[in-house]
C-alpha cells in the first residue's frame, strides 16, 4: 500500500512518523506533498519518506491519500490535485469543518473518510473520531482504522454531524484542559510555590487523576465524592465553582465550539 500525505505540517508529519514507527508502511511507500519545493527538500533531508512539491509526481501513485492541510488552505489544495485523483483511491480528510460533500464535489471521488484527531496524537496518546462514505469497503475501513490507531485510540461514528461534535470535545478539548491547568498553576504561584514547583504539582495531579479514572469503574461524580469530605477544603473550592456556574460555562464553551465547527463547514 502506498500512502500520500498532503501537508507537511505538524499533523501530516505526526502521521508520517507514526506509520513508519509502526512499520505499517515503508519509507519508499510513504509520500508527503508539501506546499513548496524548499520545504519538501528540507523535510527530505531530515525525515524518512519521499517528499514532493508537485502533485503530478505523486497523487496518481497513491492508494490512500490523507488531506492534512489547514481548512483555509483547502481551496488551493483542491485546485492542486483536481483531475489527478482516481475513483479507486481512498481519501482521509482531517480538515476541520470541511464536509465530505465538498471533498466529493471538488475532487470527483467517493471513497472518503472524514476524521478528527487531536493534539496528543503527536505522542501516540490521541483520540480520533471518524466516519466514512458507503463506497469505502469494510477492508478499507479496517485498514484506515489500523493507521489511525498508530496515534492513539479511535471512535467510529455513523453520522458526519458527530465529527463536528468530536471537534468541540476531543479536538478542542486539550486547550480546555490546558486552560484549567494554567489557572491552577497561577493559583499555586500566588500561594508561594516556584514556577517549577507549581507546574509539577499541577501536571502530576492531572496525570494521576486521569490514570486513576481510567483504571477504576467509577464516575467523575464518584471520584469527586471520594476527594471532597463534608466541610473540608475540596468542598470549599467546589462551592465556588458551583456558585460561579463553572460547570455550565464549560458546557456552554463546548457548545460554542460545536456551533463554530458547523459554521466553518457551511
Amino acid at each position: 500500500m502506498k500512502i500520500l500525505i498532503i501537508g507537511g505540517g505538524n499533523m501530516g508529519l505526526t502521521y508520517a512518523q507514526s506509520f513508519l514507527r509502526s512499520r505499517i508502511v515503508t519509507p519508499d511507500n510513504l509520500m508527503v506533498l508539501c506546499r513548496t519545493y524548499e520545504k519538501a527538500n528540507h523535510l527530505g533531508e531530515t525525515h524518512e519518506g519521499r517528499f514532493f512539491s508537485d502533485a503530478r509526481h505523486c497523487v496518481s501513485e497513491a492508494d490512500l491519500i490523507i488531506l492534512a492541510v489547514k481548512p483555509q488552505d483547502s481551496p488551493r489544495m483542491f485546485e492542486q490535485i483536481r483531475g489527478l485523483a482516481e475513483p479507486s483511491q481512498v481519501f482521509i480528510s482531517i480538515m476541520a469543518g470541511v464536509r465530505i460533500e465538498a471533498i466529493a464535489r471538488e475532487l470527483g471521488v467517493n471513497k472518503i473518510i472524514r476524521a478528527m484527531p487531536n493534539l496528543p496524537a503527536q505522542i501516540g496518546a490521541g483520540v480520533t473520531a471518524f466516519t466514512s462514505t458507503d463506497p469505502v469497503t469494510r477492508i478499507e475501513l479496517v485498514m484506515v482504522q489500523n493507521l489511525l490507531n498508530t496515534t492513539g485510540k479511535t471512535l467510529y461514528v455513523e453520522q458526519e454531524a458527530m465529527i463536528d461534535a468530536a471537534t468541540a470535545i476531543s479536538g478542542s478539548g486539550p486547550a480546555y484542559v490546558y486552560y484549567f491547568m494554567n489557572a491552577m498553576i497561577q493559583a499555586a504561584r500566588q500561594m508561594g510555590f516556584s514556577d517549577s514547583e507549581a507546574e509539577l504539582l499541577v501536571a502530576q495531579t492531572f496525570t494521576g487523576a486521569v490514570d486513576l479514572y481510567n483504571k477504576a469503574d467509577l464516575s467523575c461524580e464518584g471520584w469527586i465524592g471520594k476527594v471532597a469530605s463534608k466541610g473540608g477544603t475540596t468542598e470549599a473550592a467546589l462551592k465556588i465553582f458551583r456558585d460561579t456556574a463553572l460547570h455550565e460555562d464549560i458546557v456552554a464553551g463546548a457548545q460554542a465550539a460545536l456551533e463554530r465547527a458547523r459554521e466553518l463547514g457551511a
